[in-house]
């Protein structure tokens, strides 16, 4: 189903009703201010390896389908920094070091800076949407994030004319991740998007899930969330934002080109090569279901690509 904008949906509509009274009191307690206060966080920031996030906005986007429960969520990811099988990362998750982290936004940029998590999260409003993420192995899930508009982080360190892409890099720690001490993949990884693309107001970065930060095997504490296109768009743990003038090269588009293009939009019509991509399994659901063009977002995404041959440019 598309989704709809609600500004009146909940926190109780997405989460289920022990989870959120039990983060109502976690937020109230003394315990929890004391915590805040020690580390030195303005309200509404993100504590870095804290579980409960305070003033996130009411929902503004949601959708009319069932929330995939948070244990499935964060227990069956794709994260090969922390190993190639689906239960590796939330395994290996303590092997991610992310205090304290920073990330460098530079390029064609007009104010190139390297910040603080917090310093960089400080002017943006924190909400809570409800996207599909739908990954090329023929699952997907839905899932409450927590995030702002990519494009807001963008405009304020004002991109250049030459502007026409931008690129993300992860983290790169061979000496704690174990999937980074494997050479399954060039380290560290590499995403892109184009401008237009990044901008696009479906287009969030992450800190949070569930009403809580991000779990280390969910990406923490900064991911990107491309609703969209395939879930390995999605580049978790971010260091470094790159804004370019052409495109970048991306991991797994490096690694397998005939199989992972650099657009990965979600195209029931383009089968991988080796499985077929016109029905997904929902977590938590035994039948599959038709995969939808764009993930169900082609009637807010598709003019992006007007006039593309969206078969070669997959």
């Amino acid at each position: 189903m598309p989704f709809r904008w609600n500004p009146d949906l909940t926190p109780n509509d997405v989460t289920p009703e022990a989870l959120f009274r039990q983060r109502r009191r976690l937020i109230q307690s003394a315990a929890m201010a004391g915590i805040g206060a020690l580390l030195g966080l303005n309200p509404g920031r993100v504590a870095i390896g804290g579980e409960f996030m305070t003033e996130v906005k009411k929902g503004v986007v949601t959708l009319d389908e069932s929330v995939t429960p948070f244990k499935d969520a964060s227990s069956y990811t794709n994260f090969y920094e922390l190993g190639s099988g689906k239960t590796d990362p939330s395994t290996h998750a303590e092997r991610l070091q992310i205090a304290p982290w920073h990330v460098v936004i530079d390029g064609e940029v007009s104010r190139p800076v390297r910040l603080a998590l917090d310093d960089l999260l400080r002017p943006h409003a924190l909400e809570e949407r409800v996207y599909r993420l739908r990954c090329v192995e023929a699952w997907s899930m839905v899932i409450p994030w927590i995030g702002f508009p990519l494009g807001e982080v963008l405009k304020r360190f004002e991109p250049t004319g030459n502007a026409r892409y931008v690129a993300f890099e992860t983290i790169h720690d061979p000496d704690h991740l174990p999937g980074q001490a494997q050479r399954s993949l060039e380290w560290p990884y590499r995403e892109g998007l184009r401008l237009d693309e990044a901008m696009h107001p479906l287009t969030i970065l992450a800190v949070g899930m569930y009403g809580r930060t991000l779990p280390n095997q969910n990406g923490a504490p900064l991911r990107l969330v491309v609703p969209w296109k395939y879930g390995f768009k999605s580049i978790k743990s971010i260091v470094r934002i790159s804004l370019t003038e052409k495109q970048p090269p991306t991991s797994w588009n490096r690694q397998a080109p005939s199989e992972y293009g650099f657009y990965a939009n979600v195209n029931p019509n383009v089968d991988h090569p080796r499985w077929d991509q016109s029905k997904e399994r929902r977590i938590g659901e035994f039948l599959r279901r038709k995969t939808l063009p764009f993930n169900g977002y082609e009637e807010q995404v598709a003019s992006l690509y007007h006039g593309m041959d969206l078969r070669q440019f997959f």
